[in-house]
């Protein structure tokens, strides 16, 4: 079949989903949504790897989530839906025996999270991110980067004394030799266009449906280097607010974007999906 929206980043191959997998996978196809489930661990890339290869319009992308490989104790459990039981480092080969599946296009989540983790984790965390870059630029996948600011009701600093985006950036001006998406992008217009001058992309989730904060640099992006996503099972978009998410709420994201630009729905939605072939190499 053919689909007519794509949510480029969900965990449908999180724990949170093993009791109602399959209804949620009817949910997404009725609603003509595929979808790219990302990894964040082992486990759940290889589930990742295993859901695309039985359903239509569905991709995974695997790779190793910076919390996961944090070193400080006192993480909140569940960050990603699962219990975080020690430190992991990352198996290129394992990652690279996953991605023989033609359903793996891309190499993530990988970055910098300095929300969940302390000063004393970034060096685990830049290792982990550069091996996941090396990978993505040996089998030319795209990558997909997690970033996130520290939590400022905490008073949290960044270990670099630079903001999460711009070490992101340096990172990958440096290492990548393939383009990507920064996920759940959070960070100004200008921060936006140095990841644009290097290949990559940025996507907003349901967030954007309930917070005004993110309207400017909504508005500043070009349609032609975004993507909609939803994050699922976080983050629920309105109508949906204190739902658990899941991809074909990615629906809402796509009309809030044409809402905020000014655009037809119809334009925005088939443009969307064209980015997405695009970094993706598939054909939705």
């Amino acid at each position: 079949m053919t689909f007519k929206y794509i949510d480029t980043h969900t965990h449908l191959n999180l724990s949170v989903f093993n009791d109602d997998l399959a209804e949620v996978l009817v949910r997404t196809k009725d609603a003509e949504v595929a979808h790219i489930n990302i990894g964040t661990t082992p486990k759940d890339s290889k589930k990742a790897v295993e859901i695309a290869e039985v359903n239509d319009g569905s991709w995974a992308i695997v790779g190793l989530h910076p919390v996961q490989v944090a070193v400080s104790d006192g993480l909140a459990e569940g960050v990603m839906g699962e219990m975080k039981v020690e430190p992991k480092r990352f198996d290129a080969d394992f990652y690279r025996t996953l991605a023989k599946s033609q359903k793996v296009v891309g190499i993530g989540e990988c970055g910098y999270d300095y929300f969940h983790t302390s000063m004393e984790d970034f060096a685990e965390q830049e290792e982990a991110f550069i091996a996941q870059i090396a990978l993505a630029n040996e089998l030319n996948l795209p990558l997909m980067i997690h970033t996130r600011n520290p939590n400022p009701k905490e008073n949290g600093v960044s270990p670099t004394g630079r903001s999460v985006y711009e070490d992101a950036f340096l990172t990958l001006k440096q290492y990548a030799k393939v383009p990507g998406n920064i996920h759940f992008y959070a960070g100004t217009y200008e921060e936006a266009k140095k990841f644009f001058d290097i290949g990559f992309t940025v996507s907003f989730t349901g967030v954007i449906t309930f917070a005004p904060v993110y309207e400017e640099v909504v508005k500043a992006v070009p349609l032609d280097l975004m993507h909609a996503e939803t994050d699922s099972p976080f983050v629920a978009p309105v109508p949906h607010r204190g739902k658990r998410n899941e991809p074909s709420f990615v629906i809402e994201v796509v009309k809030k974007i044409a809402a905020i630009k000014g655009l037809k729905e119809e334009e925005v939605r088939e443009q969307l999906l064209a980015n997405a072939e695009q970094l993706y190499g598939i054909e939705v």
